[in-house]
């Protein structure tokens, strides 16, 4: 996999993941599976720099990659 996220979007990304799965985790609200699966998609692209839909869509936010 080539990497196609930029180091903001990624930072982002893992954020918004974290904290997806901490009201996850620590909240019992309606839609859990909901920010379980979110998070975890929001977590794995972040960490891996990659992103399928960037990749479908032909964009970039990496620069110099």
């Amino acid at each position: 996999m080539e990497t196609n996220e930029g180091t903001v979007d990624r930072l982002l990304r893992v954020v918004i993941g974290i904290v997806l799965l901490g009201v996850w985790a620590g909240m019992n609200v309606p839609y859990r599976t909901v920010l379980l699966i979110i998070g975890l998609i929001a977590l794995v692209t972040g960490l891996t720099g990659f992103c399928a839909i960037y990749k479908l869509l032909g964009v970039s936010t990496c620069k110099g990659c």
